[in-house]
């Protein structure tokens, strides 16, 4: 393939510390290895859980200003393969030695070194302004917002078995690129319960209602969706599923605790819909990343709530609730698992194809992320 005008755009994410390394450019690295024109630029972002959402966004805002005719925009992050430094006391000593303009010089800091400097500093998913994860963050907000543990484990089966009925049915044939012999998640619990989810401990505070089942898991993955003009589309034979028209990033003050850490995407939403004109119930399908069930369940609460809406959002009414039947009708990130950097180009690419197989009207993502920040995007046919 010899697509010039493509941007290329894979935004890593947790696994930079690592790539950055040797692989300062990795979307470049990635494209010239991809059978892709070898002038075709490259470009790295990152926004934590949003980032390759975000990317298709910068993809179709380019598009839209008619800079290029066309972009992948995608993501990739591991758990199994993570950075694992050395605390600063060695970094200082290897930077010492580094400089040395001798032999004894490069040697001289080296006679410093002791077996505290050898120690590790494993990787943490946690909030550098709080001392908190995403899950005792959310803990916060299911007290906040009382969301009882059974709605918690009942959003999280409903993830599973919507997951394993998609697959099952040929949904993801076409979706999902096999890998070393993988042609499905393998988070998928087809046979889960919700008796199995209650018999599960809470992890993230004592007393909780935060459960491996009902909490998303970080996995290895990558994401990627092309997006083009219609003219370049025609001219490579390519059908349309969708279009990608409105896209909003919202952000929180988290650290004060005025709000929750992932409560974002209840400011991004209304902030998109209001953009576009429309209504919360104005979809045929909603797609709302599942970072954690009670997550989920909040930022439903919260556009329920006629306090929360005429106080934080500025809004005259509530948005409302949606049907709970269109919510991540091909399963969700507790079942498919969470990839942080991919998720969002895999939940772009799945609300597509469900629109187009379902002859649906448009539909609406929500993404949480770390940071306090949300993104919200809408997707038309």
């Amino acid at each position: 393939m010899s697509w010039p005008q493509a941007e290329f755009d894979v935004s890593p994410h947790r696994v930079r510390a690592r790539i950055d390394a040797q692989f300062p450019h990795l979307a470049r690295e990635s494209l010239q290895d991809s059978g892709l024109s070898a002038e075709t630029p490259g470009l790295d972002l990152q926004r934590a859980c949003g980032t390759s959402l975000e990317a298709a966004i910068a993809v179709a805002n380019k598009i839209a200003l008619g800079q290029i005719d066309s972009g992948i925009a995608a993501g990739v992050d591991t758990v199994s393969d993570p950075p694992v430094v050395f605390a600063r006391g060695f970094q200082q000593l290897l930077l010492a030695s580094y400089r040395g303009r001798s032999a004894a010089a490069r040697l001289a800091p080296w006679l410093g070194l002791r077996p505290r400097h050898l120690r590790p500093v494993l990787p943490v998913v946690a909030e550098p302004r709080t001392g908190l994860s995403m899950g005792a963050s959310t803990e916060l907000m299911v007290k906040t917002w009382g969301i009882p543990r059974a709605e918690q484990d009942q959003l999280a089966l409903d993830s599973h078995r919507k997951a394993a009925a998609a697959y099952a049915a040929g949904f993801y044939r076409d979706l999902v690129d096999g890998y070393m012999g993988l042609t499905q998640d393998n988070n998928i619990r087809a046979d889960t319960s919700l008796e199995k989810l209650a018999a599960l401990r809470p992890v993230f505070a004592e007393g909780g209602t935060l459960t491996a089942g009902n909490s998303t898991p970080m996995t290895d993955g990558a994401a990627a969706v092309l997006l083009a003009s219609e003219a370049w589309a025609r001219e490579h034979d390519l059908p349309v599923l969708a279009y990608l028209t409105h896209g909003k990033v919202a952000a929180v003050d988290y650290a004060s605790q005025q709000e929750g850490l992932l409560m974002a995407p209840a400011y991004a939403v209304p902030r998109v819909l209001a953009d576009a004109g429309l209504g919360l119930q104005d979809f045929a399908a909603y797609e709302i990343h599942e970072a954690f069930a009670g997550q989920v369940l909040c930022t439903l609460a919260a556009w329920n709530d006629a306090a929360f809406c005429r106080d934080r959002l500025k809004l005259e009414a509530p948005l409302g609730a949606i049907d709970r039947a269109r919510l991540n009708m091909q399963g969700g990130s507790i079942a498919i698992g969470h990839p942080f950097a991919a998720t969002g180009a895999r939940v772009l690419a799945t609300l597509a194809k469900t629109l187009h197989e379902r002859q649906g009207t448009r539909g609406l993502i929500s993404i949480c992320t770390a940071g306090g920040m949300g993104v919200a995007a809408i997707v038309e046919r």
